[in-house]
């Protein structure tokens, strides 16, 4: 006897429901893609209990026919594909024709219909059967309603979790669809309560307003760019507006809402140095290309896909992204100098031990005056360091030529303060260029609030020996003086580790040995040809041992075997090693240890100093970690504290 049958239609349809029916979002996400993909310009969904009792949606699509109306819930009936040469050129949302037939397996469903020609038809089916068809009013549109979701399939019901997250999936898909289709009005209610309403005029920028709030949408950037294949297009937050969750990217690929780990992972690194660790920006991704560049059919909810030329796709959307937000974040171009305006009587805000000294005149403290610099024969003046009591020259480098702020030629002199740069860093300032202002992106959008009137500040003080506090006329500004280093050294290493080359080494006359365990051995030995690329050259040496006999010129005096044990590091911690990360993560690493420290007291030459490199940096506003390095208290903040206004 036979022991394999045919399932029945119903059986099959509750088995087949498993994989596309998860929860009430999934039944909210085949309904309004239906929806969309009828070609309706306004789609109301209304949710009782999560969705758990009710799920209704309502559109002004084409509708269907009585027949349609009576086929549609069949399962593999759909109107998206027609043929094989169909299935690899997919335009629209749905195309599986398994939605209504799974919603029905597991539910009670209720649909109304017209194509505003033929009369309407009311609907009814239960568990896959059909139970009732009558007459209806002939309104163009859709109006369907699923009931008693799981009622069949009480296991599933069972651990559907609270009507809170189950809400809270339907809301995110509901956000996603709006975004990914701004000229379609959504509107979403739960238990008779708004919970979003877009007005379908085609703006995304709008619809960003409409979720996250105008505050958030004058702060976003537009980017786009173009390839051969691909076009990619949105918005992203500026590094002041994150999030705790990578779930507040969404990636559009024609005009689908898909997850993709490599498309979030580019658009976070163009954030790379801008970001503190463990945030994420806000951002809207839409890719549009050949549907034959897409694979959408990889699993039943459609949100899994594959793309070709994934590699270029994601350097196209790191470099916009990156352009976006460079250009938005970057230094402020020097302005015309302003008349003379009046110093403030306030100029000194601390007093660290030794460094001021009792007034001649008895009424308070003046600071010692300092020696006179030295100068060329031609007038011109040597950069000043950022030096203090018991600070070398090493420690806090010179201004270079190029504006970066940077030196790793410095030399002391006897008394340890003062030092002068090589003439090679001086700069004349009868031939110093301006750096160019970057054109604001999204300009009458978002508020301007990073830009920084470097020229325009003042130097009032330090507080606790690590914040600088200046002054300007739209309010007053705290500068972590450790960030702001960190930022400055980091521009000069990165250019520099650019240009290693492998000729330019420094021959050493007692080679440095370095131990490892056998287990980190076999992956240096796997890496060594990269770290070659990098300048390092490492020669087994007995057991468990390498030996480096040079290493590159560039490399600041008294830190070579920390900077190559942290390359070593950097090398054998990564499953892939690329050169340019590895020295990208060099150049952070030596910026952090050589920057200034906190509880550090500088003297006002030496801030002002570091306030004129900063202004000079081409991303002055965070850390290479991405910590913020300058912050704003405005005039209106700060009259406003005080109840001068209000």
């Amino acid at each position: 006897m036979s022991e394999i049958i045919l399932m029945d239609e119903p059986l099959s349809n509750k088995i087949a429901a498993g994989e596309v029916v998860e929860r009430p979002a999934s039944v909210v996400k085949e309904l309004v893609e239906n929806a969309i993909d009828a070609g309706a310009s306004a789609i109301e969904v209304r949710l009782e209990e999560a969705g758990l009792k009710s799920v209704r949606v309502t559109d002004n699509g084409k509708g269907m026919d009585g027949s349609d109306a009576l086929l549609c819930f069949s399962r593999h009936a759909t109107s998206k594909i027609g043929n094989e040469h169909d299935l690899f050129r997919i335009r629209t949302l749905g195309f599986r024709g398994e939605a209504l037939a799974s919603i029905s397996a597991v539910s009670k469903v209720e649909m109304t219909t017209s194509d505003g020609v033929s009369p309407g038809l009311r609907v009814r089916v239960e568990g896959s059967r059909l139970t009732d068809q009558e007459g209806a009013p002939a309104r163009k549109g859709t109006d369907i309603t699923v009931s008693q979701l799981f009622y069949n399939t009480p296991a599933r019901l069972k651990y559907m979790k609270t009507l809170q997250t189950e809400l809270g999936h339907s809301i995110d898909y509901m956000n996603r669809m709006a975004l990914s289709h701004p000229a379609i009005s959504f509107r979403f209610l739960h238990n008779g309560q708004e919970h979003l309403r877009t007005s379908g005029s085609g703006s995304l920028l709008k619809v960003i307003s409409d979720i996250y709030g105008s505050g958030t949408a004058r702060k976003m950037l537009r980017f786009d760019g173009s390839s051969a294949d691909y076009e990619v297009s949105g918005f992203c937050s500026i590094p002041d507006i994150t999030r705790a969750s990578k779930n507040y990217m969404t990636v559009l690929v024609n005009g689908r809402w898909v997850k993709s780990f490599t498309i979030t992972k580019a658009v976070i690194d163009a954030y790379h140095t801008y970001l503190p660790i463990g945030r994420f920006p806000i951002a809207v991704i839409s890719i549009t290309g050949d549907p034959y560049l897409t694979d959408v059919n990889v699993h039943p909810s459609k949100q899994q896909i594959r793309l070709s030329k994934e590699a270029e796709l994601c350097a196209l959307i790191r470099e916009a992204v990156k352009r976006a937000v460079s250009g938005a974040i970057g230094a402020p171009a020097a302005k015309p100098p302003k008349e003379n305006r009046p110093k403030s009587e306030q100029t000194v805000l601390w007093r660290p031990a030794g460094m001021d000294v009792p007034s001649p005149a008895g009424n308070g403290y003046s600071r010692p005056a300092a020696p006179a610099p030295a100068t060329f024969p031609d007038g011109r003046e040597p950069e000043r360091g950022y030096s203090a009591a018991g600070t070398t020259a090493a420690e806090f480098p010179a201004a270079t030529a190029d504006g970066t702020g940077v030196s790793i030629h410095n030399r002391n002199d006897a008394s340890g303060s003062v030092f002068e740069p090589e003439a090679a860093l001086y700069r004349d300032p009868a031939t110093e260029t301006v750096p160019q202002q970057a054109e604001d992106p999204q300009e009458g959008v978002r508020e301007d609030s990073r830009k920084v009137p470097f020229d325009e500040l003042e130097v009032v003080g330090q507080i606790h020996g690590t914040y600088i506090v200046a002054q300007s006329p739209d309010g007053f500004y705290m500068i972590d003086q450790h960030a702001a280093q960190e930022r400055i050294k980091y521009e000069f290493y990165r250019e520099k580790v650019k240009e290693v080359d492998p000729g330019e080494r420094q021959a050493l006359m007692f080679p440095m040995t370095f131990h490892y365990p056998p287990d980190d051995m076999e992956r240096i030995l796997e890496v060594r040809g990269v770290l070659a690329e990098a300048g390092i050259e490492m020669e087994e040496f007995g057991h468990n041992a390498f030996v480096v006999r040079e290493h590159p010129s560039w490399f600041p005096s008294g830190s070579e075997e920390e900077i190559i044990e942290a390359m070593v590091d950097q090398a054998i911690s990564e499953r892939r090693t690329d050169i340019g990360k590895l020295l990208e993560e060099t150049a952070i690493m030596m910026s952090c240890k050589r920057s200034i420290k906190a509880n550090h007291h500088l003297q006002r030459p030496d801030m002002e100093r570091l306030l004129v490199d900063l202004g000079r940096a081409e991303s002055p506003y965070t850390c290479p970690h991405g910590r913020p390095v300058i912050i704003h208290f405005s005039t209106y903040e700060i009259e406003k504290m005080f109840k001068r206004v209000m």
